[in-house]
């Protein structure tokens, strides 16, 4: 396998919207570590996930009112922003743009760039704001990941108090 090989395999993993760079950071280090070193698998999965951002806003923006017209997309399309939104709206209410970037930061099911995207988009976020956040957010995510990665559940235990 060649570095570009690993390149392309791990930005697509990032690219997936319930993996994000949550899987493509852990599955990176063990497969291609090795191959291009821990802090290369790192810096590309964070460069594909900040990269992915514009795209998903774009697509939310320009594309939406197409598959709108869609019964059925529009009835799931309804439940995901409604769910979105109620989770999303504490974070910003309080924080605004930091709030959005926690809330795509925090490395849990549900949170991310896509959810981030949505609900910045629902909430009157410009595009600006939202990238910002989704730096910050993409930042605190791959920092969260690789400390659990490197370290196991060591910092699992430092981060939750049992």
């Amino acid at each position: 396998m060649t570095v570009m090989q690993a390149v392309l395999i791990l930005a697509l993993y990032t690219f997936v919207p319930a993996l994000e760079l949550r899987f493509s950071i852990p599955y990176g280090l063990v497969n291609y570590s090795s191959l291009m070193g821990a802090s290369s698998v790192v810096a590309v999965c964070i460069v594909a996930n900040i990269l992915l951002a514009p795209a998903v806003w774009l697509f939310i923006d320009r594309g939406m009112n197409v598959f709108l017209r869609v019964g059925w997309i529009e009835r799931l399309y309804s439940r995901i922003v409604t769910r979105t939104r109620e989770r999303l709206h504490p974070y910003v209410e309080r924080w605004g743009t930091l709030g959005l970037a926690v809330f795509i930061g925090v490395p849990l099911p549900g949170s991310g760039v896509y959810s981030g995207a949505l609900g910045a988009y629902l909430l009157g976020f410009g595009l600006r704001q939202y990238l910002l956040a989704s730096v910050l957010g993409v930042l605190i995510a791959a920092a969260a990941v690789t400390a659990v990665a490197v370290t196991g559940v060591a910092a699992l235990d430092f981060v939750l108090k049992h």
